[in-house]
């Protein structure tokens, strides 16, 4: 029998600029890529707001049409749930899960790429749906039957059904990236109940990730079907029941709001103690909370559909898990609060300040989710303002504070540089004054009657002074914002030099050179405790090499790092063509499962490394 092969290109060795860039498999410049593409993307979410927010700062006004106001809101909140939280959570979950766990890399490192790209493909498609036919406007969560073809015929809502898919593809490779790499690659001595709090909370995130997209892709392809090929899952009209996109829409977006608050306690949880100079307080209690949070956050998901009219009984027991799972964030809060207590707090850090920001704010958020769980109450405020300023709350009050700290906590350990604290006051505060100006007012108008989603209203229903001060201060929160650009740009190019642990850290990413060396660990460390590198700058503890591990300072030379590789972003691409295929012809669709397939074929058999390299 005769056999052939196709010749596949070498990989690329030692690449630099643009190509180092695109071939990557390290999993730090991974994290830098989907943190600045995350954080673009973030910026255009905002501009999305700002124009809503003109829109409504007065009755009658006609900034923008009621079409393009729909798309806004719909592509407002798609992106900064599914571009913007979640890919800057995975921003830290890559740069730091391997250096939090002693390890040199992920457990598969083109795996790693893959999800990068495969995320910028579906980003790219779902933002060029603006200059392609219209972007998708029946709001984030696409309730049925607005979303049919019947009452929705142009494009929109096929980027939206397919960008979200292409999504859900990145996210599941990154997921169980995650899983086996914090499992298998911890170092010796470092038992689960010696992680990390981030890493624990990464780990939970990861298995809710990979448990709650596979449902919004099946809803997802029963939509698509029902608008591609005529079927009828959610058509009342030929017995289809768009309750039942409810069911599956919920069922994965109430774990969603987890996975975007769940990275953000875990950051919380690394800050609070390293500037309040105390081990975290309750630390088993913390990850057990989590663990209880990730649980139960399937429990909750129709608390969303009180209005629906799922009958006593339903409602009944859906309103006591939505009380009870407050409890074990309430628990989070607790011990937040406790390891401050008596501690020695440093308010001049702008890390911690945004760290106390998160806490008073998902507080509030908190408290008025939980007014949520009172069936009678939700009939109220359902669809109303009341329920926007909740969920900013929770996620810019909460994710995004805690995030925005993040970068500021870690950016020494990335560039090896110190933020300027003068300017993160700055930024702190406008953000923090403008985005309750822009948000707590929004609980007045909703409690006033004010729906979302309205295009505009007229003077004499009395939202008129909420609204003018709503939008008064996303001026102001966008000037933080701004303010924090400057100050990352102003620091990577003029900060002052950090030194490897410039904030007298707990955790042992701290302990290797900033900014971190490729290999990462020179020698693997062997861990004795959860503060492995408190314990050695305190009782001497010293975190020793593993068995096995090199002595010989000059055997960095000798260590082991997978090579770059093109065919993650070719098997993204040819992703990203058969999706927008669907839309716009089956030779695109072919043109790109040809390339998908081409580049799988080529990933598969592609050495580990060149002969001779390392």
């Amino acid at each position: 029998m005769t056999t052939f092969a196709l010749p596949i290109p070498k990989r690329p060795t030692h690449p630099t600029g643009i190509l180092n860039w695109i071939t990557t498999i390290d999993h730090k410049k991974i994290g830098v890529l989907y943190g600045v593409t995350a954080f673009i993307l973030f910026l255009t979410g905002g501009i999305e707001a700002l124009l809503i927010r003109m829109q409504l700062a007065a009755p009658g006004m006609d900034f923008v049409s009621p079409e393009i106001y729909n798309q806004l809101f719909t592509m407002h909140g798609t992106t900064m749930i599914f571009l913007a939280i979640m890919p800057m959570g995975a921003a830290f979950f890559n740069y730091l899960i391997p250096l939090q766990i002693g390890a040199r890399d992920v457990a598969f490192p083109r795996l790693n790429a893959f999800s990068y790209w495969t995320f910028l493909a579906g980003a790219i498609m779902l933002k060029s749906s603006w200059f392609l036919g219209g972007a998708p406007n029946a709001g984030w969560f696409g309730y049925a039957p607005i979303t049919e073809i019947a009452y929705n015929p142009g494009h929109g809502i096929d980027f939206w059904i397919l960008s979200l898919q292409v999504l859900g593809i990145a996210s599941l490779a990154a997921a169980f990236n995650f899983i086996v790499t914090i499992i298998n690659l911890r170092a010796p001595g470092m038992t689960l109940m010696r992680l990390p709090v981030f890493t624990w909370m990464t780990l939970i995130t990861s298995i809710l990730l990979v448990l709650a997209f596979p449902v919004i892709t099946v809803a997802l392809i029963e939509l698509m079907f029902d608008r591609f090929y005529g079927m009828n899952f959610f058509n009342p009209v030929r017995g289809g029941n768009p309750v039942l996109w409810q069911h599956l829409f919920w069922v994965f977006g109430h774990p969603e709001v987890y996975i975007l608050i769940l990275p953000a306690m875990g950051l919380v949880s690394e800050i609070i103690p390293t500037f309040s100079k105390k081990p975290l307080f309750g630390y088993p209690v913390v990850i057990f909370s989590g663990i209880v949070i990730g649980f139960m956050g399937w429990m909750v998901w129709s608390h969303h559909m009180f209005t629906v009219g799922l009958g006593a009984v339903a409602n009944s027991i859906f309103a006591i898990t939505t009380m009870l799972i407050a409890v074990p964030t309430g628990v989070k809060i607790f011990n937040w609060i406790a390891t401050m207590w008596k501690g020695s707090i440093d308010f001049n850090k702008t890390a911690m300040l945004y760290s106390i920001g998160f806490i008073f704010l998902f507080i509030i958020g908190g408290l008025s989710g939980v007014m949520h769980s009172s069936a009678a109450s939700d009939a109220q405020q359902q669809d109303t303002y009341f329920i926007v300023a909740h969920i900013h709350y929770v996620l810019f009050g909460g994710a995004i504070m805690a995030l925005l700290g993040g970068v500021y906590f870690y950016f020494p350990k990335i560039t090896g540089k110190l933020m300027d604290e003068s300017l993160g006051k700055i930024n702190f505060w406008l953000t923090f004054i403008g985005m309750n100006l822009t948000f707590f007012p929004m609980h007045f108008s909703g409690m006033d009657g004010m729906p979302r989603r309205i295009y505009t209203y007229t003077s004499e229903m009395g939202w008129d002074l909420w609204n003018l001060i709503s939008t008064f201060g996303v001026f102001i929160m966008g000037a933080g914002i701004l303010i924090f650009v400057l100050n990352i740009v102003y620091s990577y190019l003029r900060g002052k030099e950090s030194g490897n642990d410039p904030w007298d850290a707990r955790t042992i990413e701290w302990a290797i050179p900033s900014p971190t060396p490729e290999y990462n660990f020179k020698k693997i460390p062997l861990i004795h405790s959860v503060d492995a590198f408190w314990e050695f700058k305190r009782n001497g503890t010293p975190i020793e090499p593993a068995s096995g591990a090199s002595e010989n300072s000059e055997d960095e030379k000798n260590i082991h790092l997978p090579q770059p590789s093109y065919w993650p972003m070719v098997v993204s691409i040819g992703i990203m063509l058969a999706a927008y295929g669907m839309i716009f012809g089956l030779p695109i669709s072919i043109l790109g499962t040809i390339i998908g397939f081409i580049g799988v074929y080529a990933w598969s058999l592609e050495p580990v490394n060149e002969p001779e390299q390392h």
